[in-house]
């Protein structure tokens, strides 16, 4: 039987995997772990593109991935990061377009 993804295995999966400095992850399906937004720093995206980098998420995240039904991934480098971060006031998270408060409508159980 599959394990079930939670904010915190799909947060730790990712600072392990991809060796993450900063790691947010929102569950957008209500808790019922359907759906997922994240933002993940790293600095293996380093000279990599967008299209890299979501591929690296989606490779270390491959058996995740299969179980859900949406994700998605803000991909930056640390100091992309400290420098949206100064921008923003630190108020930049995971990305919530397409959502309703945050969450995905029509996936509660």
């Amino acid at each position: 039987m599959a394990q079930s993804i939670t904010e915190d295995s799909v947060r730790a999966a990712l600072t392990d995997r991809l060796k993450a400095s900063h790691v947010e992850v929102q569950d957008m399906s209500g808790g019922c772990g359907q759906a997922f937004t994240s933002l993940i720093v790293s600095p293996e995206f380093v000279g990599k593109n967008s299209l890299q980098r979501h591929r690296l998420v989606n490779a270390a995240l491959k058996d995740e991935i299969a179980q859900i039904h949406a994700w998605s991934a803000k991909c930056q480098t640390p100091e992309e990061y400290e420098k949206e971060k100064a921008a923003t006031g630190g108020n930049d998270g995971p990305p919530l377009d397409g959502t309703a408060g945050g969450e995905v409508t029509g996936v509660r159980q």
